[in-house]
C-alpha cells in the first residue's frame, strides 16, 4: 500500500513540476510594463497573447499543487495511522 501512495505522490511531483517548467517557459518572456504609445502595439499584442496562454495554464497549475498537498497529507495520514496500530 505504501509502495503505491509514493507512486502516485511521485507522478503528482512530477505532473506539477513539469507544468511549473511549462509555465515559467511561457513567461519568461512576459514583461511587467504599460504599454502607452501607439508605436508599440506589436508588443502590447504580443504580451496579450502570453498573458492569454499562461491564464489558461493557471488553473491546471493550482489543481496539480492541490492534488500534490492532498496526496501528501494521506500519505502523512497512512503513516501516522500505522504508527498508531504498531503501538497498541
Amino acid at each position: 500500500m505504501a509502495l503505491i501512495l509514493w507512486c502516485v505522490w511521485g507522478l503528482m511531483v512530477l505532473v506539477m513540476a513539469s507544468v511549473s517548467i511549462y509555465a515559467a517557459r511561457l513567461g519568461k518572456n512576459e514583461e511587467d510594463q504599460l504599454f502607452l504609445a501607439d508605436s508599440s502595439s506589436h508588443e502590447r499584442v504580443e504580451q496579450a497573447a502570453i498573458a492569454a496562454r499562461l491564464d489558461k495554464i493557471r488553473p491546471v497549475k493550482r489543481t496539480a499543487l492541490a492534488l500534490v498537498g492532498a496526496m501528501s497529507i494521506v500519505v502523512a495520514i497512512y503513516y501516522i495511522l500505522d504508527m498508531i496500530h504498531q503501538f497498541r
